[in-house]
């Protein structure tokens, strides 16, 4: 198995136990009179995430791996093993991370500019952050143009927690921005193929300057040395700014006037019109965005019995902290105030939230709204764009359930 994270076999056991328990619970009376239809088999995992828990998660491609809806559960953190993976380019061999304090860094755009390992880096500081880390393509299934790439629902998106040290540290002491920097940039460690122009292809992504007050440089994701599928032995984590700014394997660190000139910055990555091709002089996809949608009961569950529902989900305020989440069990035409459940973790990670309802036999249409401190609302909807990114309205996510 080419990975750098054993299987937690008690874990997986136990999932499983309990996922067969309720599978048999729901059958009722029936499993008596007949078995159920056996299920399609699952794509299988790639073997540099082989470690993942396989029944909590979809396999669109080998570089794109979502994680159910019913499977973010009500604490707030998202375990490793059930976190979305989304790749540029394939994962670089994971031989990168028998010996993490080793990987260096080059860190330009200081005024002492210097190559730095892991091991010179946790010296410099520590903190840890809470965080939503979400594909810029989250909830790209739900535009109506249909955009090209992974029809993600809302599974591309976890809140994990990060440990590092901060940019700010490291670039105080290199002696700070060197120049008029206006943008911090990142360059991933992906081994990028032969014959090709470089530029074409990297993960290279530039975002402005004030970034770098929350940014880390982080070694360590949910208590463990960060995952070689998410980017260990270190990664650039910048809070409240989509995933492709976070840089995997991140090598070089620079701090400069220009926004980088890769493909992935120039012309990916950015809001254009429906249909056409991304220009450098569109909106880059950066900060993200006011959202919340439902998690449970989720559909794949199928129906819920009459009677008390606990209908939850999460919201995040992208880099605001959350006021309050109403729930809509009419498909928005009502409101009701939900709960916050849980600890709050600050302004980039998301909130748990749950309302309780009594629900007679029917169909209804779930769906929630946050507002952050700034009194914003979450949008109605999101207008389609090309790239099928930031899609955060409330009534696309919204969801339906039967109770019988």
């Amino acid at each position: 198995m080419n990975s750098d994270r054993p299987t937690d076999l008690s874990r997986r056991g136990l999932l499983a136990g309990s996922a067969t328990a309720l599978a048999a619970a729901s059958l009722g009376g029936r499993a008596l009179a007949q078995a159920p239809a056996a299920a399609p088999p699952r794509p299988a995992l790639p073997p540099y995430v082989a470690w993942k828990d396989a029944e909590h998660v979809i396999v669109h491609t080998g570089t794109t791996i979502e994680t159910k809806r019913s499977a973010f559960g009500t604490s707030i953190i998202t375990p490793a093993e059930r976190l979305y993976i989304r790749n540029n380019l394939p994962a670089p061999d994971v031989s990168i991370v028998a010996n993490r304090d080793a990987w260096v860094l080059s860190v330009e755009g200081v005024r002492q500019p210097r190559m730095l390992t892991v091991a010179d880096l946790r010296t410099m500081g520590l903190e840890t952050v809470a965080a939503v880390l979400q594909c810029s393509g989250n909830g790209r299934g739900y535009f109506a143009s249909k955009p090209s790439g992974t029809k993600w629902q809302v599974g591309a998106a976890g809140c994990v927690i990060w440990s590092g040290v901060p940019v700010r540290n490291v670039v105080a002491a290199l002696g700070g921005v060197d120049g008029a920097a206006r943008f911090m940039t990142g360059t991933g460690g992906e081994t990028l193929p032969a014959g090709v122009d470089p530029k074409s292809v990297m993960v290279e992504r530039s975002v402005p300057l004030k970034a770098m007050e929350d940014a880390l440089l982080a070694w360590e994701m949910n208590g463990e040395p960060v995952p070689h599928a998410h980017g260990g032995p270190l990664r650039l984590v910048v809070p409240g700014y989509s995933g492709v700014n976070n840089i995997k394997y991140v090598k070089r660190l620079a701090f400069t006037a220009d926004e980088s000139d890769a493909a992935i910055q120039r012309t990916g990555y950015r809001i254009s019109p429906p249909g056409q091709k991304h220009q450098p002089t569109e909106p880059s996809v950066w900060e993200m965005e006011l959202k919340s949608w439902i998690n449970g009961p989720a559909p794949e569950t199928g129906p819920v019995k009459a009677g008390w529902v606990q209908v939850h989900g999460v919201a995040m305020g992208a880099t605001r902290n959350l006021r309050r989440v109403d729930v809509s069990i009419d498909g928005g035409q009502t409101w009701r105030e939900a709960r916050f459940v849980g600890p709050d973790l600050g302004r980039f990670a998301w909130r748990q939230f749950v309302l309780p309802v009594r629900l007679e036999p029917g169909q209804y249409l779930l769906a929630s709204r946050a507002q952050d401190t700034q009194f914003n609302w979450q949008a109605e909807s999101t207008p389609d764009n090309s790239g099928g990114y930031l899609n955060s309205g409330w009534r696309a996510h919204a969801i339906p359930l039967v109770v019988v």
